[in-house]
């Protein structure tokens, strides 16, 4: 028997139930993981809303975490017993232990201790395919990225500016454009007291900048447009605000000729070697400490609800855990 936090309606975070259950051993191709801590993401409360759907009821919310192997089932290649891996993956991890697919485990390097690795496994990762694949960030760009001071955007602030990148950052109070500032970025605007479009074409002389990436939706949408140079690109990847409404995609060619895209982790990763890949530069660029990762929140697995609270609410900055 295990604890787990479980997710019988969909609602607020009051409908984070912590009880306990039975999950069995693993079958071919698993491996049961003990987590030491799993992250919280903006994610989880689109599935416990019900905004993204889960593929039943009631379900374990939470993608992702870090442990060590217990056990594996038959025919498991990539990991053994007493193993120190992380993972993303579908939703489940908001427990004491799970079964996972052992394909979709990696390696937490010695180095890194597993509560950094549970709390960067998807904000680090889509920092890295951001910043490496959906746009290549290369030395003389310049770049705006929304949620400056959330966990992808303190990740990715360090990384684009030891990529060779003018940063600029969005965020919605002087504290925590104070810690976008200490993050790699080299302007910061508070989009509740600025305009940020005005700001960023007075910071790059009327040029815009080459990509935006924008996870917050509705409430930077259209602006988020109006700041791209001409080919530049639209990278959506949340909506922490609400929905992007739908527009003619003629506004692209009216804007100049934009590109626009909707990426997600899961796409990125499909692939195995693609997993490897993405988590090994991201365990590189941390263990040379071109990237630093502050775990600011640590909650009691069992105190779920009052973390979901906490980060619709706007409390919490940088990465925050749940420990088991």
């Amino acid at each position: 028997m295990i604890q787990a936090v479980r997710v019988h309606r969909v609602g607020g975070p009051e409908v984070l139930v912590y009880e306990p259950m039975e999950i069995g051993e693993p079958g071919p191709g698993e491996a049961k993981v003990r987590h030491e801590a799993i992250g919280l993401n903006f994610i989880d409360v689109y599935f416990r809303t019900g905004l993204y759907k889960a593929a039943s009821l009631p379900f374990i919310p939470g993608s992702e975490g870090a442990g060590v192997v217990m056990s594996v089932g038959p025919d498991v290649t990539h990991v053994k017993p007493g193993d120190r891996v992380a993972y993303v993956t579908t939703p489940g991890s908001y427990a004491d232990e799970r079964i996972v697919a052992a394909d979709r485990l990696v390696i937490v390097p010695e180095a890194i201790d597993l509560k950094t690795a549970a709390s960067v496994m998807l904000k680090g990762m889509t920092a890295q395919y951001l910043l490496r694949r959906t746009f290549k960030v290369k030395k003389g760009d310049t770049i705006l990225f929304h949620a400056a001071a959330g966990g992808v955007g303190l990740i990715a602030g360090q990384w684009a500016k030891h990529l060779g990148a003018t940063v600029i950052g969005t965020a919605g109070s002087p504290e925590k454009l104070e810690l976008a500032k200490s993050h790699g970025y080299d302007h910061v605007i508070n989009y509740r007291t600025e305009d940020f479009v005005e700001r960023v074409k007075e910071l790059t002389g009327g040029q815009g900048v080459d990509v935006v990436y924008d996870s917050v939706g509705k409430d930077t949408f259209p602006g988020s447009l109006d700041v791209l140079k001409p080919f530049g690109m639209f990278v959506s990847f949340g909506q922490s605000s609400g929905s992007i409404p739908p527009f003619d995609i003629a506004v692209l060619q009216q804007k100049g000729s934009l590109f626009a895209t909707r990426p997600t982790l899961n796409n990125y990763i499909a692939k195995r070697q693609d997993l490897e890949a993405t988590a090994k530069d991201l365990f590189s660029v941390i263990e040379s400490g071109a990237v630093s990762v502050r775990l600011n929140q640590t909650y009691a697995l069992k105190d779920a609800a009052q973390a979901h609270a906490d980060l619709e609410g706007r409390k919490t900055t940088g990465t925050t855990v749940l420990i088991p």
